[in-house]
């Protein structure tokens, strides 16, 4: 069985890993760190866990365990990595964005790989830490990598995308709190979005010089998901578009192609991206969506463990949405 610890264990992405790593053949969880919750029990915060977790979070860690995962807000990983040591046979996922730009990459002798697995799927299968990929960039990436990879995206891209209110983290805020998001929508970091930096790394490693991107991220008034809306000039037909992207992703585990409009419900307690194509006068428009916590956190984290570990793909993954 394959030991794991997760540090950061009362928030959102946490509370995720758990419940993921709780139903996983070939894991047990070895421990929960929390300085703010030591000593409580971990259904106490996570209330959907009563009489199936009998752990308590910890303010102690085992520095043997095979896999580690790091929930910590973001700023925050490397400064823990400095501050606690781990065995050189520990894999460690991290879930910030410390360590996603290839300049930020390095810390002391470890070196971390950008862990989408639809794009380093085998170099992830050899690696020893992963510095997970964020949930707007996830769902961007998946709707866009098809044309990088073709050499096609030459004109600029504009993105919309929409997320629920978890996106935002645990803690409550002016913006998350339900009177402000209820019946409401706003955008937010308009062309600036921290995740710009890590998709266009993921673009440009496929196609040398893309167009420009464009992106306007907004605030829904639901819990977890994101529809993002993706466009850009496309010359050829909507059939040949459908060809490369059914190419791109025939062994992807969780991205699906669909011919008929895509929505947040169907991908809602999934590990799946479910992505739809409209061709308009010269126009692609590319829909994608995720879960947010899932495959845009902690669904694509146990992947890259899977991966790591020799694990089929989709070990502990087989989730359902609830369209209802």
């Amino acid at each position: 069985m394959i030991r794991t610890g997760i540090i950061g264990g009362s928030g959102y992405t946490g509370g995720e890993l758990i419940r993921l790593l709780l139903n996983h053949p070939g894991v047990t969880i070895d421990f929960v760190y929390s300085r703010t919750k030591a000593a409580k029990k971990i259904s106490g915060t996570h209330t959907d866990l009563l009489g199936h977790l009998d752990l308590t979070f910890t303010d102690s860690v085992n520095s043997e365990v095979d896999v580690l995962f790091l929930c910590l807000g973001h700023g925050n990983s490397k400064s823990f990595l400095n501050n606690y040591s781990f065995s050189p046979k520990t894999r460690i996922i991290d879930l910030s964005t410390d360590f996603r730009l290839m300049q930020d990459a390095s810390l002391g002798e470890k070196e971390f790989l950008y862990g989408l697995p639809e794009l380093n799927r085998t170099a992830i299968s050899k690696a020893r830490y992963i510095a997970n990929p964020g949930c707007f960039a996830t769902c961007i990436q998946l709707a866009l990598l098809p044309l990088a990879n073709a050499q096609l995206l030459n004109s600029d891209v504009h993105v919309n995308a929409v997320t629920g209110s978890t996106g935002a983290g645990v803690m409550p805020s002016a913006t998350t709190h339900f009177s402000w998001r209820n019946s409401n929508a706003s955008w937010y970091k308009a062309f600036t979005h921290q995740h710009l930096g890590e998709i266009n790394e993921s673009l440009e490693s496929l196609q040398k010089a893309v167009g420009e991107l464009y992106f306007i991220p907004n605030r829904g008034n639901f819990s977890r998901g994101i529809l993002s809306t993706a466009y850009t000039k496309f010359e050829g037909s909507e059939s040949e578009a459908y060809g490369l992207y059914h190419d791109f992703y025939k062994n992807a585990a969780f991205t699906m192609i669909s011919e008929e409009p895509v929505h947040i419900k169907q991908v809602v307690n999934t590990n799946n991206c479910h992505i739809h194509l409209h061709k308009y006068k010269d126009v692609l428009l590319i829909t994608s969506v995720i879960d947010n916590l899932l495959k845009g956190a902690s669904g694509q984290a146990i992947q890259n463990m899977n991966l790591m570990f020799g694990f089929d793909e989709s070990e502990g993954l087989n989730l359902k949405a609830v369209v209802y």
